[in-house]
């Protein structure tokens, strides 16, 4: 359903060096960075789509996070969500729910979220039943 996600920001350098350990955490790969542009693109290894993009808006005005608006990135493990909040917490980020299970969605249903240094929120999540 979806082919890519582009989350706009001011400071690509700072933006790489908080991405780049949460994508990493997830098991994604980078598939490009362009930094003349600037922007980056990961997606899942051997899979074309989706891509999860960030960079500078192209129309050439600053980045703004929106109110309401939230990326929900899929994690292969609730160990995963732990991995990608800690990285996320230590290139910048912010908290804005600490990993837990929110049983409100449904009985699996194990997330985290954060914000990134230009304050876009981001979910990272996993909806398995938990490891034995």
């Amino acid at each position: 359903m979806i082919s890519h996600v582009y989350i706009g920001v001011n400071d690509f350098e700072r933006a790489l060096a908080f991405y780049s350990p949460i994508m990493q955490a997830l098991g994604f790969v980078q598939k490009f960075r362009e930094p003349e542009y600037p922007w980056a693109g990961w997606m899942e290894p051997g899979v074309p789509r989706p891509l999860f993009l960030v960079g500078r808006p192209w129309d050439g005005n600053a980045a703004q996070p929106g109110n309401g608006q939230m990326i929900a990135l899929l994690a292969p493990s609730r160990a995963a969500v732990d991995a990608a909040y800690a990285a996320a917490l230590a290139h910048g980020g912010s908290d804005d729910g600490a990993p837990g299970l929110r049983p409100h969605y449904h009985p699996n249903y194990y997330g985290a979220y954060v914000r990134d240094p230009e304050g876009n929120k981001l979910c990272v999540c996993c909806h398995d039943p938990a490891a034995d």
